[in-house]
């Protein structure tokens, strides 16, 4: 069998980078001109800024999705050029390449990428922001979230948004000890006519000592207070978080949304076919942190 290293420089020397076209105007600043900024990712540079960015590998595995993690500029990488983007963007994308999952209890199809400021970067309260677009494809994937740095679920997680392929809406949810999983501290925001996830958007989350609003362009969304979660288990959002962009694959979420079981999990024939084409990515213009109102990071 082809060893993954070998399979994955030749993957990044045969695909080159999408040419994903996008007219619309970027979505307007937030109003956090007076506040302090503790985190920003603009992916200017030529490559992946490894000081503030690790990269997950093929051990990581959860929610039976249909992906292998790989560090490759293949499947992560920084574009420029791009329509509607301020400057470089990153690149998350899925290839397909069967046949070098070296886990043989997964045996994925599919390469693609993770990153996340895990021992690099955490917070605890704040404003986190992301300026995403996304692919029109069912059964993909895409996340911004982020996670406490011990046992899961205990020290919470914050999904910030969330797409499963159904291009009119996203969602966001809360998992923490007695509502992980099948939490019931979840929700879809659906976009107005004319307006979906191809195009540009920002997607926030505004996180206090006893509330999380979650916010899209600027418009609250969902908001969970203390009291909503206490209802179902301890408040696991005092203690830091880190963040990640993740492109996963099939899997729990998809296919409880679409029902679909072949060719694989979540994962319809057709977007097996987009994939192959390289033209199904997450693209993020940039990442943001801020302080929280009011509160100096000195």
């Amino acid at each position: 069998m082809k060893s993954l290293s070998t399979a994955i420089a030749a993957t990044a020397l045969a695909l080159a980078a999408p040419a994903l076209a996008q007219d619309l105007p970027a979505a307007g600043e937030q109003a956090t001109a007076d506040r302090d900024l503790l985190f920003s990712d603009e992916f200017n540079g030529e490559e992946l800024d490894r000081a503030k960015w690790g990269v997950i590998g093929a051990d990581f595995w959860v929610n039976d999705e249909q992906q292998v993690y790989v560090d490759s500029k293949a499947t992560i990488a920084i574009l420029d050029d791009m329509s509607g983007a301020d400057g470089g963007v990153l690149m998350l994308r899925p290839v397909f390449k069967p046949g070098i999952d070296p886990n043989k209890n997964r045996l994925a199809d599919f390469l693609s990428g993770r990153v996340e400021s895990k021992d690099k970067f955490d917070f605890t309260y704040g404003r986190a922001e992301a300026r995403i677009r996304m692919p029109d494809a069912v059964g993909v994937w895409p996340a911004f979230w982020l996670l406490g740095n011990g046992k899961w679920p205990d020290t919470g997680e914050i999904d910030i948004m969330e797409y499963v392929g159904e291009k009119d809406w996203t969602g966001v949810a809360l998992h923490g000890p007695g509502y992980s999983g099948e939490t019931p501290l979840v929700n879809k925001f659906f976009f107005p006519e004319g307006v979906d996830v191809t195009q540009w958007h920002n997607y926030a989350v505004e996180w206090t000592e006893n509330q999380i609003d979650f916010i899209v362009d600027g418009h609250v969304t969902y908001r969970v207070t203390r009291p909503m979660v206490e209802h179902y288990g301890k408040w696991r959002f005092d203690t830091p978080k880190y963040l990640i962009l993740n492109f996963a694959l099939g899997g729990a979420y998809p296919v409880k949304t679409n029902g679909i079981k072949e060719p694989y999990t979540g994962v319809p024939q057709a977007t097996v076919d987009q994939i192959k084409t390289g033209n199904v990515a997450m693209l993020v213009d940039w990442v943001r942190v801020y302080a929280p109102e009011g509160m100096s990071k000195e």
